[in-house]
């Protein structure tokens, strides 16, 4: 075995040691075993950055939309207020 030396995020820690103390074995295995799952996913499963790519352009494009107005009559302001007149019945 070789010896490394990694830094982990305090909730990943936290994480780490209730699994290991979960499963009765050490942190090591898990993330040896970690390592394994990730060996073993095929190509198309990791994350190669296109989907964002992908969503990136869908949501500029949509934010260049222009929404037409349908002319209400009320503001946000006036829904919370009258919300809040309901439930204090």
């Amino acid at each position: 075995m070789i010896r490394k030396q990694i830094y982990i995020e305090s909730r990943q820690d936290a994480l780490l040691k209730q699994w290991a103390q979960r499963l009765h074995m050490s942190e090591a295995e898990l993330i040896r075993r970690g390592i394994d799952r990730i060996a073993d996913l095929p190509v198309s499963l990791l994350p190669d950055g296109s989907a964002w790519k992908e969503e990136r352009t869908y949501i500029e494009e949509h934010r260049r939309m222009t929404v037409p107005q349908t002319g209400r009559n009320w503001s946000r302001e006036e829904l919370y207020d009258e919300r809040l007149e309901r439930s204090s019945y």
